[in-house]
């Protein structure tokens, strides 16, 4: 198994591409940890800092519709435009110093969650273009280790900026950031058509890369990437992925009550994250090697029913099953979420990339949002462990269909991702 890594830092525009996520990466985790933090202390109010956390979530769910945006007009200006109008906004937070100024708070991160959908959707059909095929893998890779990584680093370092300076100069720090991913943008070479004009609505539009992401890769379909191939269609694996990640909100909400089930304070949740964090920062580095050993369908597969593993790790009643759950279950995620998004990307054609990422994005990570709600809830009525135990079987059923061997036109040996 040899992995690519060296060539994506070596490709100029790889490395530029890599190099804007990890910068406003880092300022994105440090905001939204401290948004919260800022709001509680203003306010007081458990339910006012908790909706921090939907304003920034709540525009994934306008994805498919977002999406569009990045295929009307070229990528590369539109990520250049965004980061500098986001660079721009975020100075205007200084003014919240009281609770009457909230609201202001809560309608720039819904602003800024917007702009995230959009940004993720032009820098998926951009990298597809400017990264190529061969790398495509190992990028998504490099850019989900670098991700988790600025997870593990961004939030105490904006956590001690706050303390120290209050929220304004960490809006100020993701803002810097911004401007610098917008230069880093403007350096890429990528070249890039004018997209032809539509006269179609909007929501014509947006159904065209719903219908596109639902049909792609399907047996008889003509026109469409990997006609016949199931390794090759990124449906199942959407919908594999989306179900992962409801079962991923529900243990989620069992995270405070391990903790108190080990005999530890609540601070030792801090822990967990972090070794969940080091699992997906060690499957984001393997992710292209294991991509072009196994194909998408298999390591989306096998991704997933390694946190089925995890959460029966977790159910345990001992620390060192419950560590190396967590662990598992950072590596497991990001194995799924790297090959999902990659054969999406591969399907997509260029004309239609923004949207039908986009709606794969929407279709993975909205149902985390339910799972967090019914797992607050079912965590007060049941056992946790049993909730666990639960996640393990969904997990599980839902990773069986894309490990079995893919029939009907595919070719032997390990599949092409």
């Amino acid at each position: 198994m040899t992995t690519k890594i060296g060539h994506v830092v070596r490709d100029r525009d790889a490395a530029l591409c890599l190099g804007a996520v990890v910068v406003s990466g880092f300022g994105s985790s440090a905001l939204w940890l401290v948004a919260g933090v800022w709001v509680k202390d203003l306010t007081g109010s458990d339910g006012l800092a908790a909706l921090c956390s939907l304003a920034l979530w709540l525009p994934v769910c306008a994805g498919p519709l977002l999406g569009t945006l990045a295929d009307r007009v070229r990528r590369r200006p539109l990520l250049i435009a965004v980061n500098l109008a986001l660079g721009a906004l975020l100075p205007v937070v200084l003014r919240v110093d009281s609770a009457a100024w909230v609201g202001l708070l809560l309608a720039v991160l819904l602003v800024y969650g917007a702009c995230g959908v959009v940004t993720d959707a032009a820098e998926a059909a951009l990298t597809a273009g400017a990264v190529g095929e061969e790398l495509l893998g190992d990028f998504n890779g490099l850019r989900t280790a670098a991700n988790e990584g600025m997870k593990l680093v961004a939030p105490p370092v904006g956590a001690a900026l706050y303390a120290a300076y209050g929220g304004g100069l960490v809006a100020l720090l993701d803002a810097v950031t911004f401007l610098l991913a917008a230069g880093l943008f403007a350096l890429v070479r990528a070249r890039e058509r004018r997209p032809a004009p539509d006269a179609a609505g909007a929501w014509r539009r947006t159904a065209e890369g719903a219908r596109y992401l639902w049909r792609a890769g399907s047996p008889g379909t003509r026109g469409l990437p990997g006609g016949g191939r199931r390794d090759a269609r990124p449906r199942p694996l959407v919908l594999a992925g989306g179900l992962t990640m409801l079962t991923a909100g529900l243990s989620g909400a069992t995270v405070y009550a391990l903790v108190e089930g080990l005999g530890r304070s609540p601070a030792y949740t801090g822990v967990l994250y972090a070794v969940q964090g080091a699992g997906s920062v060690a499957a984001g580095l393997a992710a292209g090697a294991l991509l072009r050993r196994l194909g998408a369908r298999c390591l989306a597969g096998a991704g997933t029913g390694l946190t089925g593993a995890a959460a029966a790790l977790q159910a345990l009643p001992w620390e060192a099953p419950v560590l190396t759950g967590s662990f598992a279950h950072g590596a497991g995620l990001v194995c799924m979420l790297v090959a999902t998004v990659t054969a999406v990307q591969r399907a997509a054609p260029d004309a239609l990339a923004g949207r039908v990422v986009a709606t794969a994005q929407t279709l993975v990570l909205a149902p985390t949002a339910l799972g967090i709600a019914l797992g607050a809830a079912l965590v007060e009525l049941a056992d946790p462990r049993l909730l666990l135990g639960l996640c393990a079987g969904a997990r599980l059923a839902v990773a069986a269909p894309l490990l079995n061997p893919v029939r009907g036109g595919a070719t032997s040996g390990p599949p092409s991702a």
